[in-house]
């Protein structure tokens, strides 16, 4: 009896270590079955997002090369731009990927960043960096929801450094805090390479615009985002390395340059819980999760997760749901917009 007793015991124990086995083995590979030609997650960190692999749901409207996305989780809409000739230069899509609209506008040229602002409002706006060469480039342009061309920034069609009147020369990409004032990184490989605060009224508060490797110079600034802590993120793309500024008086707060030993950062944002910053690195086709530093302290970068894309695939610019968690990616190799969801298991 005693003999029996053990040998259930020994089962149960043994099918309670295999269990084990196998949720650990879950744990390390779950977001590595994906379809090919998407991505995967590397081992060596821990995951924090997986495919969703019915978004969006009508993936043959991508007919040209995606730069850009942004994603306004009021209204729970994703705005997706795309360069190419003869084809719409933003599709709009739900959050759960069904097809809404495309903008069939000929104010856009050659769409690089764009930006929600105003999301809780009742007139919520979409900010576009066009960096085209033509009559309506070197601008940074407003639309409506619907597409309708609202107001623009710069001089259509004039690359230059002026602020009075205000010029561009490729504009990346603009911030617009809920205060209303805009950070804008000034440009995209051409003669600039500056980062502007602008007030809400389109005045100049404070820039930097020296070409360089110092501090608080750049080269061919990317992308820029603003935390709650009064710090202003730029992704310095030719530096290969992050820059931090005070939001209120510009002053430089640190450099991470230690994580793109490989690539440069290509875009930059924090999630919604602050724990962390996403940085898309293109040439590496990696999208990678950093530690976001404490109030008061920037340190050195520490990467947490790695979301691995298939080669080719050029990740360029992202953008996050606030309020579910979801990562939206623009992808120029693949010409496609992708959608990852926070990844849980049991509680982990």
């Amino acid at each position: 009896m005693f003999a029996k007793k053990r040998g259930h015991t020994c089962l149960i124990a043994s099918s309670m270590a295999s269990l084990v086995v196998l949720m650990m083995v879950l744990y390390c590979t779950i977001g590595t079955q994906l379809q090919p030609g998407s991505s995967t997650l590397r081992q060596d960190y821990r995951p924090l997002y997986k495919l969703d692999q019915t978004w969006p749901r009508n993936p043959e409207v991508f007919t040209g090369d995606v730069f850009g996305v942004a994603v306004n989780q009021y209204s729970e809409v994703v705005y997706v731009a795309q360069r190419g000739d003869n084809v719409p230069k933003v599709l709009v899509f739900t959050i759960q990927g069904e097809f809404l609209m495309a903008w069939n506008t000929t104010t856009l040229e050659m769409p690089h960043g764009i930006f929600l602002a105003d999301a809780a409002s009742s007139n919520p706006t979409v900010w576009i960096t066009d960096v085209g060469n033509g009559p309506n480039g070197h601008t940074i342009k407003q639309y409506s929801p619907s597409g309708n061309l609202l107001q623009v920034l710069g001089t259509p069609g004039k690359a230059g450094s002026g602020m009075k009147p205000l010029q561009f020369d490729q504009p990346a990409e603009i911030f617009v805090h809920e205060s209303g004032e805009m950070y804008i990184v000034d440009g995209d490989g051409g003669m600039n390479n500056r980062l502007i605060k602008l007030s809400k009224d389109q005045e100049l508060l404070w820039m930097h615009g020296e070409k360089g490797q110092g501090l608080a110079q750049f080269y061919i600034p990317h992308s820029v985002t603003v935390d709650s802590a009064q710090r202003v993120w730029v992704a310095d793309r030719g530096n290969k390395r992050i820059q931090v500024f005070n939001s209120v008086t510009g002053d430089w707060l640190g450099t991470w340059g230690s994580c793109f030993t490989e690539d440069a950062p290509y875009s930059v944002r924090l999630t919604p819980d602050k724990k962390y910053f996403v940085v898309v690195q293109l040439n590496t086709n990696q999208i990678s999760l950093l530690d976001a530093p404490p109030v008061g302290r920037i340190g050195q970068c520490t990467v947490v997760s790695v979301i691995q894309l298939a080669d080719e695939v050029k990740p360029h610019l992202v953008d996050l749901d606030l309020k579910t968690g979801a990562l939206y990616v623009a992808e120029i190799g693949a010409q496609q917009a992708q959608k990852f969801t926070p990844f849980t298991l049991g509680g982990l």
